[in-house]
């Protein structure tokens, strides 16, 4: 009977079966369980399966016994590890880290259990070990963690000397500047809470190679922002500061001027933001791709005039922008006077008083033509355009969009990309296309 045959015999057998069949041969017995399970990790490390991620991992004996088998089949091959929201043990974190040498991104957002104790690689010989396992990671994601400390971030921040992007979203930061950055040096570290001094440090180490940062959430003042802007050499591409609803106008604006190099910028949920942080971006980010202007209320026409100056955009979110219209976003997006646009992503949604400027022509025309030609500058002009949401703008019309993006005669040639605008991301709107 198959249930005598030894467990090596079984794993070499249920190997030749697809993952459903072996699925359902685990539900056999515990025999088969084992041996199904033999055969999976086996199966995967043949793959050589580089990204992999883990969720629910906890202290228990079965997730160290997971975590054991990933970083024995997976480890050699594994590139890109995410931890996000479990609970590992230190000790099992530390087995798993050093059975992945090649891995380029970890994500340990969430893991608070991690940090808790604040006596994560405290070892200095285990501290060496990891650095050595982590000699290639560029990409950390800290995002979430509440009891992340200043000695617990230089602990581990020093074992990837070749990190160039780093999220500390929603982190808890302290921003006590104190002192002349000069005289900020390891022996500030606070054992207990994780201070913007110690981050601007670590910035001011590493300002040759960081390259993406993200504060979302953390509460950034003005002030910091311009310490961080300023590090000597520190050349950011992409910058993420979602919800630091204290930055100002001018903090940005001064941004714009130390870091030029920018090409993705999230200013989204940023609440004291005006017209004038658009205007500071358009003149001193010409290279920008990204820029994320969500929830920004007091965002109006007149800021959407200087978007025409990025003409490297290639997506744009201005969802929730209750004041944005949509005229001068259109013509400065479309402008026949400048060259054609790259951007492929737009997001519209919940601006609750977007209305089409064509819409208004026709009706002041008073023609009857349902679908004239379109009279001026409009999202018919953005070639690129690939992704358009429109969700919950409640004044737009079948007619209005109709003038904006109109549909053609059945059988008539038309982009796909614009095709598939029409069926997706018109949720709410106030009159549905049929």
């Amino acid at each position: 009977m198959a249930e005598s045959l030894p467990l090596e015999m079984l794993t070499y057998i249920l190997s030749f079966l697809p993952l459903s069949d072996q699925k359902e041969a685990s539900l056999v017995s515990w025999a088969w369980y084992h041996a199904a399970q033999n055969a999976l990790r086996e199966s995967l490390g043949l793959r050589g399966i580089c990204c992999i991620s883990l969720t629910n991992v906890d202290g228990s004996p079965a997730s160290y016994q997971v975590l054991q088998s990933v970083a024995y089949h997976l480890g050699p091959h594994l590139q890109s590890l995410s931890l996000g929201g479990g609970s590992p043990t230190e000790a099992s974190f530390v087995a798993l880290i050093l059975g992945c040498p090649a891995l380029c991104v970890l994500d340990l957002s969430g893991c608070n259990s991690l940090f808790t104790s604040g006596t994560l690689l405290a070892q200095p010989e285990m501290a060496q070990s990891i650095r050595q396992a982590l000699s290639g990671l560029r990409e950390l994601n800290l995002a979430g963690l509440r009891d992340l400390a200043d000695l617990s971030f230089n602990r581990l921040s020093s074992c990837a000397p070749s990190l160039e992007r780093l999220s500390l979203a929603y982190c808890h930061l302290t921003f006590e500047l104190g002192p002349a950055r000069g005289s900020i040096g390891p022996q500030d570290s606070s054992p207990s809470r994780f201070s913007f001094r110690n981050l601007l440090r670590f910035v001011q180490e590493r300002a040759g190679r960081l390259r993406a940062l993200d504060l979302s959430g953390t509460g950034l003042p003005p002030e910091a922002l311009q310490a961080l802007g300023q590090v000597a050499g520190l050349q950011l591409q992409e910058l993420s500061l979602h919800s630091c609803r204290d930055l100002s106008t001018e903090a940005v604006a001064t941004l714009c001027f130390q870091q030029p190099s920018l090409t993705s910028l999230d200013l989204s949920g940023c609440s004291e933001l005006t017209d004038g942080a658009l205007l500071a971006v358009s003149r001193g980010l010409r290279h920008l791709r990204r820029l994320s202007l969500g929830k920004l209320q007091r965002l109006t026409d007149a800021g959407c005039t200087a978007l025409g100056g990025l003409r490297e955009l290639q997506s744009l979110n201005v969802a929730e922008c209750c004041l944005v219209r949509g005229r001068e976003l259109a013509q400065a997006l479309g402008s026949v006077h400048r060259a054609p646009s790259q951007l492929a992503s737009l997001s519209l949604a919940h601006c609750s008083s977007l209305k089409p400027r064509l819409e208004l022509e026709h009706q002041a025309s008073g023609t009857k033509d349902p679908c004239p030609e379109p009279q001026g500058p409009s999202l018919l002009m953005l070639r690129a355009l690939q992704e358009l949401d429109l969700t919950a703008c409640s004044k737009l019309t079948d007619a209005s969009l109709a003038k904006v993006l109109p549909v053609p005669p059945a059988e008539a040639a038309v982009p796909e990309p614009v095709a598939r605008t029409h069926r997706q991301g018109l949720g709410g709107c106030g009159q549905r296309l049929s």
